[in-house]
C-alpha cells in the first residue's frame, strides 16, 4: 500500500488494482487524473472527525436529482451535509453514482477461480494503511464509469469514454479522509478490461 507523501502537490500514484488513503482539509482542491484514460476511480470521502459520517450516493442523488453529478453540483453526506463539489471536469461528464463497489461476491459471480482484487478490500486495505477502520462500505462515486441506462430502465456496462490525462477536480467540504481505488475489474468493459494507474493530487 502506497502512503501519500508530505508534500501532496506533488502528484500521487493509484497503483493499478489498489487503494489510496488520503486527509484533505476543508477547502482543498482534489484533483484525480485519468492517466490511462480507460481507469475508473472508485472514490470515497468520510468526514475525518466521524468515519460514520460518509459520502453517501443515495443522498446525493436525491440533493442534486440527477444520476450523473456535474460541475457545480454538491455532493452530501449520509447524514445530508455537503461533503466534495464538482469544480472541473475536462471529461465529456460520464461518470457513475449507481454501481456498488466491486467486492470477493462479484468476481465469484462473474466466474473468477481464487482470489480477486477488488475496490472492497482497497478500501479496506487503504484506510488501514493510515490507521483507521471502517465498519461497513459506502457505495462509491465511480469516477470515469461509464454506465448508460435506456428509457426501459435496463444498465449497461461500457468502457470508458475519457482520454489519458482528463482529470476531475473536487472541492472538500469538511475535513476528510478520501480513499481511491484503481478499479481491478477485468472480466467485463468497465475499465476497457483491463486496470491501469490513476494519479491525484490534494492543493
Amino acid at each position: 500500500m502506497e502512503n501519500v507523501s508530505p508534500d501532496r502537490s506533488v502528484r500521487q500514484r493509484v497503483p493499478a488494482r489498489r487503494g489510496v488513503a488520503a486527509k484533505a482539509g476543508r477547502g482543498q482542491i482534489i484533483k484525480v487524473i485519468n492517466t490511462s484514460g480507460k481507469q475508473v476511480v472508485d472514490t470515497w470521502a468520510f468526514n475525518a472527525d466521524d468515519l460514520d459520517e460518509h459520502l453517501s450516493m443515495e443522498h446525493s442523488r436525491v440533493a442534486l436529482m440527477r444520476l450523473v453529478p456535474a460541475v457545480g453540483d454538491t455532493l452530501v453526506t449520509n447524514h445530508r451535509r455537503p461533503i466534495l463539489s464538482f469544480v472541473e471536469d475536462t471529461t465529456a461528464g460520464i461518470h457513475d453514482m449507481l454501481m456498488a463497489a466491486c467486492d470477493a461476491y462479484r468476481y465469484e459471480l462473474l466466474g473468477a477461480i481464487g482470489y480477486h482484487d477488488n475496490c472492497t478490500d482497497n478500501l479496506r486495505n487503504a484506510l488501514q494503511a493510515l490507521g483507521l477502520r471502517n465498519k461497513s462500505t459506502p457505495s462509491p462515486l465511480n469516477l470515469f464509469m461509464n454506465v448508460p441506462w435506456a428509457d426501459d430502465g435496463s444498465l449497461a456496462f461500457v468502457r470508458p469514454t475519457s482520454e489519458a490525462g482528463q482529470h476531475v477536480s473536487l472541492r472538500a467540504e469538511m475535513d476528510l479522509i478520501v480513499v481511491f481505488s484503481a478499479c481491478p475489474q477485468d472480466m467485463i468493459p468497465v475499465n476497457d478490461m483491463k486496470s491501469a494507474d490513476a494519479h491525484f493530487t490534494i492543493t
